[in-house]
């Protein structure tokens, strides 16, 4: 194994990350890779770019264009103003006396800008040509069933994207469950989907989730292991034949406990449909608010199950990224005098 380490990059928490190097990494158009560079990016508008200018004093929006913009009257300007053409750090303006502060960027585009859809249940922590990684909230479907027509974090990024070009998608690189909060990423090509998704085990360097469960867990730390099968009513559970089923893997480690509930570090090694819920269910500490695997109380009215950290290789730049999210305060509730 070599043991030299890929750059690593921390992202919202600046935690040191001591995971041994699975695999030589490579910066990007140096990996080996016969993916054409056209494979590897999104779409990009063929539209004529819009011109902008940073704004170095406060000042009205309408002023400033005037100002700053050759070759356009001022009637021109009010009426490229009306048809939405002139965003402000990428939100479309209208009104003519909108203040501008020192910073911000006025783009004004030869057609109208489309509007900003407000994320709902999400939001972005890192974005590039590759990938977005993203919190998502608790309630919010990751990806749709066919039978489900709802709100989901697929639909919202994919509407995300193709306000850059109409023909942009997002793929899945793997799922949170509805009632399970916390950090999970897309990709933004088949290609990296697949890459990543070939590769899970050794670009995936940590997978670490907070899950509040049922009882006091008399051990400090352990690991389950079990065969995940799904049975006809689509409820995971862990066989009682060794290799029948999917090989499952979880590391926990207690972090705070008292009689009725216990609040856990749990890790993956592998990643498996409900594997969480199951083994805690295995081991007689079923999630909080968790009924389908055999939870007897709602004390802080959703799943206990929290997707704290995601750390991995980019797959295009070869950088060590990590993201880590805030432990919920509900988890933290029980534990309060």
């Amino acid at each position: 194994m070599n043991n030299r380490k890929p750059q690593r990059k921390n992202h919202t928490k600046s935690t040191p990350n001591t995971s041994p190097s699975r695999r030589n990494h490579k910066p990007a158009g140096k990996s080996g890779s016969n993916r054409p560079e056209a494979q590897r990016r999104t779409h990009t508008s063929d539209k004529a770019p819009a011109k902008t200018y940073t704004v170095q004093e406060p000042a009205e929006l309408l002023s400033f264009l005037v100002e700053h913009v050759t070759g356009m009257g001022r009637n021109s300007i009010k009426s490229a103003l009306a048809r939405g053409q002139v965003s402000v750090n990428g939100i479309p303006r209208t009104v003519h006396n909108f203040p501008l502060e020192q910073g911000q960027t006025v783009a004004l585009s030869k057609e109208k800008v489309a509007p900003v859809v407000p994320l709902t249940g999400l939001r972005i922590l890192h974005e590039d040509e590759a990938i977005i990684v993203i919190h998502k909230d608790a309630g919010l479907l990751s990806v749709a069933s066919a039978q489900e027509q709802e709100v989901t974090a697929y639909r919202q990024l994919t509407a995300h994207v193709r306000r850059e070009h109409p023909y942009n998608r997002i793929f899945v690189l793997h799922r949170l469950d509805r009632d399970t909060s916390g950090v999970m990423m897309f990709a933004k090509s088949e290609a990296i989907q697949q890459e990543m998704q070939q590769a899970w085990k050794e670009v995936v360097y940590e997978r670490t989730y907070i899950a509040l469960v049922e009882g006091q867990v008399k051990k400090a730390e352990g690991t389950i292991t079990s065969w995940l099968k799904e049975s006809k009513t689509l409820k995971m559970y862990s066989s009682p034949y060794p290799n029948d089923g999917q090989h499952a893997v979880t590391h926990y480690k207690r972090l705070q406990a008292n009689r009725h509930f216990s609040l856990l570090e749990v890790r993956l090694e592998t990643g498996r449909k409900n594997q969480i819920r199951v083994h805690m269910e295995d081991i007689g500490h079923p999630i909080v608010g968790d009924k389908k695997y055999g939870s007897k109380s709602k004390s802080i009215g959703r799943l206990g199950l929290h997707a704290q950290v995601l750390s991995f290789i980019h797959p295009v730049t070869g950088v060590l990224l990590r993201f880590e999210s805030d432990i919920p305060k509900s988890f933290l509730n029980p534990f309060r005098e």
